[in-house]
């Protein structure tokens, strides 16, 4: 065990622990992940296989180890980035990455400047990119990934240690791969989703709740299921109360906008939602209460579809919702392969917030580099003789 003497991050703790090293290749891996039983051979018969190699990174597996949905929807997520991605990698992942000692130190290692869990080992594999280091991810080399996510936990470092910072080394560097979690199809995703949000808020404030009523009707349905079933004891309390709290307001707006026929198949829905886990898998009272779970979404989508006013921007609305859908077919298809038809259904609205708070973190993360590149830039101005730097520094995020 190698002291860091002070609580200075995973970039301090990792640059101590290879100094201390005395093999060739440097594995480094996350403390939530498991490695398979031929994970480190793969790894070690990968170099020995090509000395060209300068690091090769993992993936994760699809069978993450916490069965909450969140949790499930978020760690498949990142499994699914990991085995679409190029097999050429453009960056570096230390929850499952190997490179060579050598050339890590020649790069200085992981940049300290990052004091918490971030973009450290992203940043790394910026500079190796940039500088033609040859780098691959092997979808083959695997880890389980032990993490429990929250939902604001979830949020807060997808947009505080991901993507705000994330977006400064693009800047930095001038660099955006069409690959991970930046390629084409997901840049063209977080369009949409500003605009959908827009979209739909403006339908909402012009027919005065009308609009999004029957929307939320449904959703609650697609989601509440997984806030009480997929999820600890205490959680699910927290869950049942939520989902009452949203179905009063669901009925109360309903029954303001005239929408009666709503409220029977919410009510009854909530009830089977309260009803269900107790019988799941233990008798054929989980399938016939599975059944009729269906029946009410069922009934629930056509009387929703009735009461969507019939107007050409509610079907500009419902054209831009499919066109992200499409977009992220691949993704949806994957989780209804391991998980099932309704569990990619629920994992829809959080992807959409996904594409959403990236959008958040970009025009975050852009201010928050033009702020400190013109505070630099006043500086280095100040200085008589200085001029700001005009390009990326190694191991240095502006």
């Amino acid at each position: 065990m190698v002291p860091t003497g002070k609580r200075s991050g995973p970039a301090c703790a990792r640059n101590k622990g290879a100094k201390e090293a005395k093999g060739e290749i440097l594995f480094f891996l996350d403390s939530d992940v498991c490695v398979h039983t031929d994970t480190v051979e793969r790894m070690a018969d990968r170099f020995a296989r090509d000395p060209a190699l300068d690091a090769l990174i993992g993936s994760y597996d699809d069978s993450p180890s916490c069965q909450d949905f969140l949790s499930q929807y978020k760690n498949l997520m990142h499994a699914f980035v990991h085995h679409k991605a190029s097999q050429r990698a453009c960056t570096f992942w230390s929850g499952c990455g190997a490179i060579r000692k050598r050339v890590f130190e020649q790069f200085n290692g992981f940049d300290e400047s990052y004091k918490r869990p971030a973009i450290e080992d992203i940043e790394l594999g910026y500079r190796l990119h940039g500088d033609g280091r040859k780098m691959e991810l092997d979808p083959d080399v695997q880890v389980k990934h032990l993490k429990r996510w929250s939902f604001w936990g979830l949020v807060k470092t997808d947009i505080l240690y991901r993507g705000i910072p994330w977006t400064e080394l693009i800047l930095r560097d001038r660099h955006m791969p069409n690959d991970l979690n930046v390629q084409l199809s997901q840049r063209v995703s977080v369009a949409l989703a500003f605009l959908l949000c827009g979209m739909s808020l403006f339908g909402a404030i012009w027919w005065r709740g009308l609009f999004l009523t029957p929307l939320f009707a449904i959703l609650f349905l697609v989601l509440g299921r997984y806030w009480v079933e997929f999820a600890d004891w205490k959680e699910r309390k927290a869950g049942l109360l939520w989902t009452a709290a949203i179905v009063g307001v669901i009925i109360v707006t309903a029954h303001f906008h005239n929408m009666h026929v709503l409220i029977p198949p919410l009510g009854l829905g909530y009830v089977l939602l309260l009803v269900r886990h107790r019988y799941q898998y233990r008798s054929h009272g989980w399938v016939y209460l599975s059944i009729l779970l269906a029946a009410t979404f069922t009934a629930l989508c056509i009387f929703s579809f009735i009461y969507v006013p019939w107007h050409y921007f509610v079907f500009s609305v419902i054209l831009v919702f499919l066109a992200v859908v499409l977009l992220n077919t691949q993704f949806y298809l994957f989780l209804a392969e391991k998980r099932g038809g309704f569990f990619a259904l629920a994992a829809i609205p959080f992807h959409l917030l996904y594409h959403f708070y990236n959008g958040v973190s970009f025009l975050a993360g852009t201010g928050r580099y033009l702020w400190k590149h013109k505070r630099l830039f006043g500086e280095r101005k100040a200085v008589p003789g200085v001029t700001a730097p005009t390009g990326p520094t190694t191991g240095q995020t502006l």
